[in-house]
């Protein structure tokens, strides 16, 4: 409660300069895919050094080696399931949707979003970097919300995972009116699934949650954002703050086979699951080469059905601050 306090006070000392986010449904320009491209490629040796400090650090609490290449790294371990960590892993693409599903007002401070939700057991392992310098960054509020093992999301438990969306607008007779991020589509007041957590000295933070099942039309993933100059309100959700990256990370397609074959990920029958290559926002968040696919292994070294420790590193423009409203945000 105490560090709860102190992030509280922290965050409601920040600078206010103020830029609210807002949905975003085009792709961004070829100039700025252009740009940023050049970046994240000459980042990409800051990108696997710092994931191979985060995996060795992990390592040695468990009291095992890592020992390090020049453009990957192994950690001897008894049976990985993964065991070797690309140095392009990974950098964001530019700002891509929000997607209707989110809902500041269920986005709290905490590192832990599970809310006993049932599910195979995550840690999200994140680096933040400075694509203008490759340097670590701190203080980055890092902003996540991903369904549940059936495809529900908080906040939106009545609305079902199993029909299309347009074909939800319609019951609902919303069409031309809706908009990402504006619209409000909120059924409940549930907030699983859905945590920030700053960045420390170091560039780093973790985020404990389970990984995500999967709803009609989308391959699984979590959403993230990046937000600097951050205030919180009191009851821990963002006040305002420069909302400086939006995307999606995503599970590769051999791991997911593995994952959703077991409970209660297998017991959703009622849809196919769409693979990242059917997935029409992947192709928005892979624009211009960026990789947002984790780097995955077993929590144990054995088995992921036990759960998963996953590696990202994302690297944001802190100077391309994303304007519009912050839905459902308490006023600042």
């Amino acid at each position: 409660m105490q560090l709860l306090q102190t992030l509280l006070a922290a965050g409601l000392l920040a600078s206010t300069a103020v830029a609210h986010p807002g949905g975003h449904d085009v792709l961004p320009s070829m100039s700025d895919i252009q740009r940023r491209s050049g970046l994240a490629k000459r980042c990409a040796g800051a990108v696997g050094e710092m994931n191979r400090k985060r995996w060795a650090k992990r390592q040695a609490k468990r009291g095992l080696e890592a020992r390090a290449g020049n453009a990957t790294f192994e950690i001897a371990t008894e049976a990985p399931y993964y065991d070797v960590l690309q140095n392009d892993t990974c950098v964001l693409a530019p700002t891509v949707t929000e997607g209707p599903y989110v809902w500041p007002r269920s986005q709290t401070l905490r590192q832990d979003m599970t809310e006993g939700q049932p599910g195979i057991p995550m840690t999200l392992d994140v680096g933040v970097l400075d694509m203008a310098t490759c340097e670590p960054l701190e203080n980055v509020l890092m902003d996540f919300w991903h369904c549940n093992a059936t495809g529900s999301y908080s906040s939106f438990t009545k609305l079902s995972p199993n029909t299309a969306f347009a074909d939800l607008l319609e019951a609902m007779n919303i069409t031309d009116s809706f908009e990402i991020g504006v619209t409000d589509l909120h059924t409940d007041d549930t907030t699983f699934l859905r945590g920030m957590w700053p960045t420390d000295s170091n560039g780093m933070m973790e985020m404990k949650t389970i990984v995500p099942g999967f709803y009609i039309q989308r391959s699984i993933h979590i959403h993230v954002e990046a937000h600097t100059d951050w205030v919180l309100a009191p009851n821990g959700t963002i006040s305002s703050g420069n909302r400086v990256s939006t995307g999606q990370i995503y599970i590769n397609e051999t791991l997911s086979q593995q994952l959703m074959a077991l409970e209660p990920y297998v017991s959703h029958t009622q849809i196919n699951r769409t693979t990242n290559d059917e997935d029409s926002v992947f192709d928005q968040d892979t624009v211009g080469g960026y990789n947002p696919v984790i780097d995955f292994v077993a929590e144990d070294g054995v088995d992921v059905a036990n759960g998963v420790i996953g590696y990202i590193t994302i690297g944001i423009d802190t100077t391309d601050i994303q304007t519009g409203s912050i839905s459902g945000a308490p006023a600042s």
